[in-house]
């Protein structure tokens, strides 16, 4: 065993109401996920796991769990809950007692009552309001669990260690953090006094299996000709918003996107918080960063987007485009950094352009709107629209390419359009991906890639 103390007296009550401890101490387990199993019988072992998990903090030192690998520390842990029952005379079933040790190993090493959750391919999202309230969302619904935490200070104390994991902290001082989990799943944690009803802890979580663009053909997200576009346009290196509102899968498909991108090229990414998952070898990750508590420190997105043009890119790929820094990658764009790519929050392609005037106009340049849309025509080739429909599905409803400029106004053509036909019988909408028969723009960037024949047989095919 690993820094064992006296192993507790086997007189102690089963159910002990749980010591005071310090706030840095590890909260006591929650009770197990809801199950058929009545009431009472849940009382009982939430008592028994509060005991046990009291004697293990005395059983164990702390300080050794860190010189051994997790799958280890499991597994001691484990074999010392179950010295703990044996010597308290506890009567657990052997099912029992595998959930007890599962949760308090849960509560120990991971997020505790989370972890059934986080094991599960199908949630998109976790969303903790306060220690009583566990929704989840599936297939585009948003449901409530029976999933509790003991009480706001076993959240906080999850809320802590999930950010203090990336280098980031949260308390009363800094009540708001953006953190990611060891998969790369988006965090957001807020806590009081800015959270009036406890800490709130918001999970998007990553699927497990990769998504590409041939899977979300498979979904109906978009048609086979449609991908297939997508496909070419990054290869060749056009310069690619996506666009949607929020939880519409944009970084999903920003990661199918990048898919296409050459092995070979250098690739530099800027993040809040660190959730792209490229495939290339080439790829050097860059992540903002909070100041600290002198309010000093802080590294924006802009300083890593003016940064990383000394890094010699080929692509700069920012995870989303929300502030001044939207006219620094508009200049990479403009100046040999084709291929570059970015998420931005707007319900539609032409909303999605007026978006990125605002952002260059946050950033104190007195440009006139004429300059500034010329900018964007001459550096943005193509405009993937993402939307979430009121089923809870989600589509790419537009492929828009941008054409130039008429006067002030900047021109788009769509090449691929969703349309909206109606809902069966189950509620879910009706629709179909419409090719508009346009001849994309990027043709001869295609040609100069030598892809103009694929280009040519995707458009074959979506008019067929």
């Amino acid at each position: 065993m690993f820094g064992r103390r006296a192993a507790p007296p086997a007189s102690k009550p089963a159910a002990e109401p749980p010591r005071d401890r310090p706030p840095s101490a590890a909260a006591p387990p929650a009770a197990a996920p809801a199950s058929p199993r009545s009431s009472e019988l849940d009382q009982r072992l939430s008592d028994i796991k509060i005991a046990i998990f009291n004697d293990l903090i005395d059983s164990v030192d702390p300080t050794e769990l860190g010189a051994l690998e997790p799958a280890q520390v499991r597994e001691e842990i484990s074999d010392i809950v179950a010295e703990i029952i044996s010597m308290r005379n506890l009567v657990l079933s052997a099912a029992e007692q595998q959930v007890v040790i599962g949760d308090i190993c849960n509560d120990v090493l991971g997020l505790g009552p989370l972890e059934p959750l986080l094991a599960r391919d199908d949630i998109a999202d976790i969303m903790v309001n306060g220690c009583d309230k566990v929704y989840i969302e599936t297939d585009g619904r948003i449901e409530l669990t029976d999933i509790k935490f003991r009480d706001n200070a076993q959240l906080m104390n999850i809320c802590q260690r999930i950010v203090s994991a990336v280098g980031r902290r949260v308390d009363e001082s800094s009540p708001i953090c953006d953190a990611r989990l060891a998969d790369g799943s988006r965090v957001n944690v807020i806590v009081p006094p800015l959270a009036i009803d406890g800490p709130t802890l918001t999970i998007r979580k990553f699927k497990r299996e990769k998504l590409t663009l041939d899977k979300l053909v498979e979904f109906g997200s978009l048609t086979q000709p449609a991908a297939r576009v997508l496909q070419i346009a990054s290869a060749v290196r056009c310069n690619i918003l996506v666009s949607g509102g929020t939880g519409s899968g944009k970084t999903t498909l920003l990661n199918c996107l990048t898919r296409y991108i050459d092995t070979a090229e250098r690739i530099v990414t800027c993040e809040d918080a660190a959730e792209l998952q490229l495939q290339q070898p080439h790829t050097v990750r860059l992540e903002t960063r909070p100041p600290n508590l002198e309010g000093i420190g802080a590294v924006t997105m802009r300083d890593l987007v003016k940064n990383c043009l000394r890094m010699r890119p080929e692509r700069i790929i920012v995870g989303e485009v929300r502030g001044p820094e939207a006219f620094d990658l508009l200049q990479a764009m403009n100046t040999g950094h084709d291929g570059s790519m970015g998420t931005i929050h707007a319900n539609t392609p032409r909303d999605a352009l007026s978006r990125v005037e605002n952002m260059v106009a946050m950033g104190g340049y007195n440009l006139p709107a004429k300059a500034v849309r010329e900018q964007i025509a001459s550096a943005v080739n193509l405009i993937v629209q993402a939307s979430r429909l009121r089923d809870g599905s989600r589509k790419i409803t537009h492929i828009t390419e941008v054409i130039g400029m008429e006067g002030d106004v900047i021109t788009l053509q769509d090449l691929f359009v969703f349309e909206f036909m109606g809902e069966d019988s189950r509620g879910r909408v009706i629709g179909r991906h419409r090719p508009t028969g346009l001849r994309p723009a990027f043709w001869d960037r295609a040609r100069y890639y030598g892809l103009d024949g694929d280009l040519a047989e995707a458009l074959s095919e979506s008019h067929a």
